[in-house]
């Protein structure tokens, strides 16, 4: 007898349908699992069959052979153990499941028949959806998760027996609600819990930071230790707009894939993301890979923030990669089980001390590095990758008189709603092509950032004086435009140009 049940896997982020089927025939007892398996699905034999035999289920004692299609597909995961079985038991004439080929199904097994959750519901989710499935058949902590996609019904279930009693028609099992978006509201209605409020002093920083965020420019932070750039790094999200739904699905389906949603409540994430890496992590963890590759830190920060702390700590050949998504807001990885690309539009958010020691140039403390020291330490950050650095910011220390008698700092709820104002703007002048002035194309910057002739002026003479590359000349039109959009301004004025040009005094001081 034979019995189709359709589940999925995993690509990258994204899931791709499978056809599982099932045969029971005569001959020597044995289960065959062909279909291009991996070692977690071969041992699924074991797992199923047990679970089967402790829900008093029953299932074919001949020759069985599972085909998973398609065959030229890597299989991975214990996913498959909830639908193998349901084939198992729909293949066995004692206990026909005539609804199975309607469902798309996914869980691991336990051995005593109860099902725990697994990684990329999302996307298995959507993927089902694509296919026209009319329902989905997934672990109960994963169920709610599932339900953020609209249009097919998901049903969280809890063990094998309760799954082929609904299979049935025998039990009733009620379809989880969808709730996106009143999810992404009550999320989006919190308070932050870093805020900008909490900084005392560092002006200039928050006018760059807010700049950087308007714009979704990528920055750079050079001050001594506790001047307070890890501080101001981490309220960043407090500041940037909330995500859209479309936005937010994007994200939880990249740490769905990842298995950072397991046993989460809620399992949605609606809040901008902060990602923060060690300075000891590997190409591969920063970038994605693996033999089959899988979402990096640059994907984990899509839609939100990556800090690298210690800027010159981290290897330079795993900061050369970064290059490609900065640019390009993606990023693509290729190993022998093939090509994925991976989303990864993020702020880069750096820091860095200007020295080993970190105090070089500070009038407070002596510097104990040699000239030698502090040119190789710099020295770490290539050329390339300062220029895709938009805006390069010192932090100075704060002193006594700021920390306890400065006045606190603005909210960054009043942050926030100017850099939504600056947002909406771009979004009204480049639609869906770019949604922020950082990923301006060629000829969108030459059709909102054009200059009058003092501006273009000014920008000649920095250009001249600084040295500055043509991708250092478009990034300070690109700053320029956002500061523009802050003020309100439908043309750049000379004074928006000069604030830009300051940001980049680094290209010049950073290697002296």
């Amino acid at each position: 007898m034979l019995a189709k049940v359709f589940s999925a896997t995993l690509q990258g982020v994204d899931g791709l349908e499978i056809e599982i089927e099932v045969n029971s025939a005569s001959g020597l007892p044995a289960i065959v699992i062909v279909g291009l398996p991996d070692v977690a699905v071969r041992e699924s034999r074991d797992r199923v069959t047990t679970a089967i035999v402790n829900s008093m289920l029953h299932w074919p004692r001949g020759r069985t052979t599972i085909n998973l299609a398609p065959a030229d597909v890597r299989k991975e995961g214990p996913a498959f153990d909830l639908p193998i079985a349901l084939g198992l038991v729909g293949a066995c004439e004692e206990t026909p499941l005539p609804a199975l080929s309607t469902f798309c199904i996914a869980g691991e097994l336990a051995l005593d028949g109860s099902v725990r959750p697994i990684k990329g519901a999302l996307s298995i989710a959507l993927a089902a959806r694509k296919q026209g499935r009319r329902a989905l058949l997934l672990p109960c902590a994963n169920a709610h998760e599932a339900a953020l996609v609209e249009g097919i019904d998901v049903f969280g279930v809890e063990t094998l027996s309760q799954t082929v009693a609904f299979l049935k028609g025998d039990s009733n099992i009620s379809a989880t609600p969808h709730n996106a978006g009143e999810l992404l509201e009550r999320v989006g209605a919190q308070s932050p819990t870093e805020d900008f409020a909490d900084v005392r002093g560092q002006h200039l920083a928050k006018r760059a930071i807010e700049v950087a965020v308007s714009g979704g420019h990528n920055l750079l932070m050079l001050g001594p230790p506790g001047s307070g750039k890890s501080m101001l790094a981490k309220r960043i999200p407090s500041v940037m707009p909330p995500m859209s739904l479309k936005e937010a699905i994007e994200t939880t389906k990249i740490h769905s894939s990842c298995g950072l949603l397991a046993n989460k409540q809620p399992a949605f994430v609606a809040s901008r993301p902060f990602r923060a890496p060690h300075h000891t992590i590997s190409d591969a963890g920063l970038l994605g890979g693996s033999a089959n590759p899988s979402p990096g830190e640059v994907s984990l920060a899509h839609n939100g923030v990556l800090f690298l702390d210690e800027l010159p700590e981290f290897r330079r050949s795993t900061l050369e990669v970064l290059r490609q998504p900065l640019e390009d807001g993606t990023v693509t990885i290729s190993r022998a089980a093939g090509t994925l690309t991976f989303p990864a539009d993020f702020v880069l958010v750096a820091a860095l001390n200007p020295c080993p020691c970190g105090f070089y140039g500070d009038r407070q403390h002596a510097c104990r590095c040699s000239i030698t020291q502090v040119q190789r330490y710099r020295q770490r950050i290539s050329g390339p990758l300062l220029d895709r650095m938009d805006i390069h910011l010192e932090v100075p220390a704060v002193t006594y008189s700021e920390m306890t008698k400065g006045e606190l700092g603005e909210a960054s709820v009043n942050i926030r709603s100017r850099v939504e104002s600056a947002r909406n703007k771009q979004r009204d002048r480049l639609g869906d092509g770019a949604r922020t002035n950082a990923r301006m194309r060629p000829r969108e910057i030459r059709q909102h950032c054009a200059l009058c002739t003092e501006g273009a002026l000014l920008l000649q003479s920095a250009m001249q004086t600084l040295h500055l590359s043509a991708r250092a000349y478009d990034r300070i039109l690109k700053v320029a435009r956002t500061i523009a959009d802050l003020e309100y301004e439908l043309k750049i004025a000379p004074h928006h140009l000069q604030e830009a040009i300051s940001y980049r005094t680094l290209d010049r001081n950073l290697w002296k």
